[in-house]
């Protein structure tokens, strides 16, 4: 989630949800990605908008971490600019056509439209007219598993929404050059630091320079070599030359790309970074880690139901709504007499803080209550 994460919070085993919701304000965190584990063993996320929700449940059927990737790679990619920007989002199914006989889906409409704008919203949009193509070095891949069959009663183990996660690392070479000349490109091109790691090949055994370029036995690969120099053709995309686009305008940068003048190609190719993730959604809850539930994959409820909860929920706002104005004209009463009262200003408003601390906790103390209610009758 580079850069976007505030990775300067200090966690304590002290912290509440409630702590880290009040500071996602101040230090500009939209959303909560929560992981726990249940008695039963089984992994799940919670992914949360603040202040107000709503919140997405997911099991975690399977995983792999980010170590566990590279082990599997012949050549991984560490972590280094690609973390500077955020990355590419490429979302595939989520809007699922598909219907049951009685004309219902398995997932509403609205819910799934709903999660759409939830991962949307992960990270900040791309426009391709603005966003410099060097940028872009991750993609972020979330592909939904449309069911085989749609679930019913009988076959409730049939997942409904089934998420795939992939994290890919954007590598890019040159294309129509051997493996020779593509080492004296990057060595080139290397830093001092890194010079000894990626240094120029020793040619000094060599009559000619042809040799090393044309034989390939003299470099390993050369220009007769075909299965290096050649990629297939859906994996390249032409791009400016960069030199070319610095010292240019950006009429001209466009010209000059359409004309085909100071492009050439480069052969994409995705390496792996991990994490992957299997998801499973379990429940979508209006508030943040509560409230009333908008969809649960295991439970349903008839019409009736639902307006009976719809009913409970508004008496509860109508009791929370007026607890909150008791408490805050006793607050203001209080604080009107001590002022009266000729007491120091300073300790009217710490009296005060203690008074609103309490208040709340009093008020958290009656929420918690609703959130057990909440549960005998789901």
């Amino acid at each position: 989630m580079e850069p976007g994460t505030a990775s300067r919070l200090k966690e304590r085993k002290t912290n509440r949800l409630r702590d880290y919701s009040t500071m996602a304000g101040p230090l500009g965190v939209s959303h909560l990605l929560l992981f726990s584990k249940s008695s039963t063993g089984n992994t799940n996320l919670r992914l949360a908008l603040v202040p107000r929700g709503p919140t997405l449940h997911f099991r975690v059927e399977k995983y792999s971490l980010c170590k566990d990737v590279q082990k599997s790679l012949r050549h991984p990619t560490s972590g280094g600019k690609e973390y500077l920007n955020p990355p590419l989002l490429v979302m595939n199914n989520f809007l699922s056509p598909d219907i049951d006989d009685a004309g219902r889906r398995a997932v509403p409409k609205h819910l799934e439209t709903l999660a759409t704008t939830v991962f949307q919203s992960l990270f900040p949009p791309i426009s391709p007219q603005t966003k410099p193509l060097s940028s872009i070095r991750r993609v972020l891949l979330l592909n939904r598993e449309l069911p085989k069959s749609n679930p019913t009663a009988s076959n409730i183990n049939e997942p409904h929404y089934v998420l795939n996660l992939r994290h890919y690392a954007i590598v890019t070479k040159p294309t129509g050059l051997s493996k020779g000349v593509r080492r004296i490109s990057v060595a080139r091109r290397t830093s001092k630091e890194r010079r000894s790691r990626m240094a120029m090949p020793n040619l000094g055994k060599l009559e000619d320079v042809a040799d090393y370029l044309v034989d390939p036995s003299a470099a390993g690969a050369g220009f007769t070599s075909g299965s290096e120099s050649e990629v297939e053709t859906d994996a390249e995309v032409e791009v400016l030359d960069t030199n070319r686009e610095r010292r240019s305008s950006a009429k001209q940068a466009r010209v000059a790309y359409q004309n085909g003048v100071g492009t050439h190609k480069r052969a994409v190719r995705l390496v792996e970074l991990g994490p992957r993730m299997k998801l499973r959604m379990t429940k979508v809850e209006e508030g943040v880690c509560g409230g009333k539930v908008m969809w649960h994959e295991y439970l349903s409820k008839s019409e009736s139901e639902v307006r009976e909860m719809e009913e409970v929920w508004e008496t509860r706002k109508r009791e929370k709504a007026e607890r909150k104005r008791v408490q805050q004209e006793n607050v203001e009463r209080k604080r009107n007499l001590k002022i009266s009262d000729g007491k120091d200003i300073n300790v009217v408003h710490e009296d005060f803080a203690d008074d609103h601390a309490r208040y709340d906790s009093e008020d958290w103390d009656s929420e918690r209550s609703e959130v057990e209610d909440r549960h005998k009758y789901q």
